[in-house]
This record gives structure tokens, C-alpha cells and sequence, in this order.
């Protein structure tokens, strides 16, 4: 037989009432196998060790009653390898020895019972109903054990499962959401012949200066995402002003300044968090930090985080980026120009970050470069 059983013999075997009597003296065995017989039970009898290992190779057995002293292997020697190999055999040793220390062995490996020849019948009857209460409860408890492990192996399982489905979901959402929000933006951007590569350029360059900044993860995450959209509003900017090439009238740069309060307008109003962060960086990245940008004049700190990091980004971009009005600067003199307006057009310390992170910049730079040959002037 093999060690455990299975979950549907576990449960026939609660209902089996078969005895292996094992005793070497014919008369004590005889007499307890039919005492148990008179009683409902079904036995069978073996003279020593090896005959009761036939029998247990034959059929299950819900208890055992074995002596103690026997020829060849000893009594004790047997149940505790009975006990190792049928652990759903209830066993009661049987002895004509009274020892305390050799009960308390026998109970301590396992046993269930220990009864003393001579012994009465009624003694016999009590410790055999009470052996096999206990195996039943033992096998209930173990049963029911099991089944709370399935339920909660299951429920675990499913959990697993509904787990790993919402993470794709939301991951398949947030990539759906960046796709449309990218989308947006490049529409935006290619009226005025910026390329989608700035989107992307643009964005990273938020999130690297607000990661190093020291920003959480999160609002980082928010910016990189939103940051795209800061030009939102120049969809509705006319072509002649968006595309002029050269320098703008008084009017004509009203005119385009506008954009910052329309993608505010586009982008406002909404309870997304995505949204609201979008909101901010339109209606901001346009401030400057001596309160001489547009369209509120807002001065350092009144200006939001995040428009101050995306000024910083949109500028350094637009400088290092060929556009129609002008060729790509080199590295050294954007870094240059930018650092004369530091405390002036951009927040000082942000920019030191910024600045700091060269290393950093130039792989962005590379890695998102516009495919056309508009030549990038990142050489040193």
C-alpha cells in the first residue's frame, strides 16, 4: 500500500470496521477475534510480523491489536513501521507486561491504546470503540484540513488570476491611454513642423529631472506621461502665425500665447489625475521664474513644479532641434544661453539639476533623435 491514500479512499476508509489481530498465542488471538466478531467487527488473525505484513499487503484495516513480545520481530518493532506505512491504521498494543515505560514508549510512537493481559472483555470492547472514535476524528480532521486547503489553494489560484488579468488590463489601459495622449500631441506639434520624436524627447526629459529632482515615482510617471500635451492648445493657433518663419509681431505673438490658455481649456475641468497634471503643465510652461512669462505672470514658486521642469525640458529641446526659423545649437551653447536666464526664465535650481544630469540628456537626446537630417547639435 502506499503511504497516503487518496482523498476518496481517505473517505471509505472512515467507514471501515476491519481488525488485524497479531498475537502469537493461538488461544488470546482466537479469543479476540471472536470477541470482536460477536460485536459487529469484521477480523482477521496473524501469528507473527510476517504473516501481518501479508495481511496488510492484502486489504486495509481500520485497526490493529498487537502484542508486544512475539517470535522474530518484536511487536513494537512492527507497529512502528505500520505506523510509518499505514498511517490511517489505528494500533493497540497488547501486552502482558504492565510497565509504565513501555506504555508510555508504545503511546508515544503512536499507539492508541495499551491493554494488559489478562484483560476483560468489556476493557477490550471500550479501548477498540474508542480507538476507532478517534481514528474517525483524526480522518475527519485531516479531510476537512485538506479540503480547506483546496478552498484556499483555489481561491489563492483565482486570486493569482484576477490579479495577473487586471495587471494586463491596466497595463494594456495605461498603454492605450499614453498612445492617445502621444497622438494628440503630435497632432498638435506637426502644425508648426516639430516632429513626434520632440513628444517623445520632451517627455523624458520631464521625467528624468523630476525622478533626479527627487519627485515620487508616481508624480514622476504622471509627467512623463502628461508632459506630451504641453502644446496641446496650438491647435487652435492660425497657420500664418503657427507657421511663420520668422520673427513675430507684437500681434502675432498675442496671438500665439493664446495657446497656453487653450490647452488649458482643452485639458481642464476634468477629474483625472493624468488630465489635471496635462492642465497644469499647458497653462504653465510658459511662465517664467522672474514673473515675466505668460499668461499669468506667475513668479518662482507660485509657478507649479511641474510647469517649471516642463520650461526647462520644452526649452532645451527646442534649442538642441533644427526648426524651419532656425538650425539645431550645439550642446555647450544651449547650455550656455540657458544658463544666462538661470533665476530669470527658469528656476534656478531645477536648471542646476537639470544641467547636472548631462550625461543622461545626451542618451535621451540620441535615442529618440528625429529620423530626418536636421543634424542635432549635441557634439561638445
Amino acid at each position: 500500500m502506499t503511504l497516503l491514500l487518496d482523498r476518496s479512499s481517505q473517505q471509505a476508509a472512515l467507514d471501515l470496521k476491519r481488525i488485524l489481530v497479531i498475537d502469537d498465542e493461538e488461544p488470546i488471538r482466537r479469543l479476540l477475534g471472536y470477541l470482536l466478531q460477536t460485536h459487529g467487527y469484521e477480523t482477521v488473525l496473524a501469528s507473527d510480523a510476517r504473516e501481518a505484513r501479508q495481511r496488510l499487503d492484502e486489504q486495509p484495516f481500520a485497526l490493529i491489536l498487537c502484542d508486544v513480545n512475539m517470535p522474530g520481530e518484536s511487536g513494537m518493532d512492527l507497529v512502528r513501521t505500520i505506523l510509518r506505512e499505514h498511517p490511517h491504521t489505528a494500533i493497540i498494543m497488547v501486552t502482558g507486561l504492565d510497565s509504565s515505560v513501555l506504555a508510555n514508549a508504545a503511546l508515544e510512537m503512536g499507539a492508541f491504546g495499551y491493554i494488559i493481559k489478562p484483560f476483560e472483555s468489556n476493557e477490550v470492547l471500550i479501548d477498540v470503540a474508542n480507538a476507532l472514535r478517534r481514528r474517525r476524528l483524526e480522518m475527519e480532521n485531516r479531510l476537512q484540513r485538506e479540503n480547506l486547503e483546496d478552498v484556499v489553494r483555489t481561491r489563492t489560484m483565482a486570486l493569482q488570476q484576477a490579479l495577473e488579468w487586471l495587471e494586463r488590463s491596466e497595463k494594456e489601459l495605461r498603454l492605450s491611454r499614453e498612445e492617445t495622449i502621444q497622438r494628440l500631441a503630435i497632432a498638435a506639434e506637426y502644425r508648426d513642423s516639430a516632429t513626434a520624436q520632440h513628444i517623445q524627447r520632451m517627455s523624458h526629459y520631464c521625467e528624468m529631472l523630476a525622478r533626479r529632482y527627487g519627485l515620487s515615482n508616481e508624480r514622476c510617471d504622471l509627467i512623463r506621461t502628461a508632459s506630451p500635451m504641453h502644446d496641446i492648445g496650438k491647435i487652435g493657433t492660425p497657420d500664418h502665425v503657427l507657421l511663420k518663419p520668422g520673427k513675430f509681431t507684437q500681434e502675432e505673438f498675442n496671438v500665439i500665447a493664446q495657446h497656453a490658455e487653450i490647452g488649458y481649456r482643452i485639458l481642464g475641468g476634468s477629474d483625472a489625475e493624468i488630465l489635471k497634471v496635462a492642465a497644469t503643465i499647458a497653462w504653465t510652461h510658459h511662465e517664467r521664474w522672474d514673473g515675466s512669462g505668460y499668461p499669468r505672470k506667475l513668479k518662482g514658486e507660485a509657478i507649479p513644479v511641474e510647469g517649471r521642469i516642463a520650461a526647462i525640458a520644452d526649452a532645451f529641446d527646442a534649442l538642441t532641434t533644427q526648426r524651419v526659423y532656425k538650425p539645431a545649437f550645439e550642446l555647450s551653447h544651449a547650455v550656455d544661453l540657458m544658463s544666462k536666464h538661470r533665476g530669470e526664465h527658469f528656476d534656478p535650481e531645477l536648471l542646476d539639476v537639470f544641467f547636472a544630469s548631462i550625461d543622461e540628456i545626451k542618451r535621451i537626446h540620441e535615442h529618440y533623435a528625429d529620423r530626418s537630417p536636421r543634424g542635432m547639435g549635441l557634439e561638445q
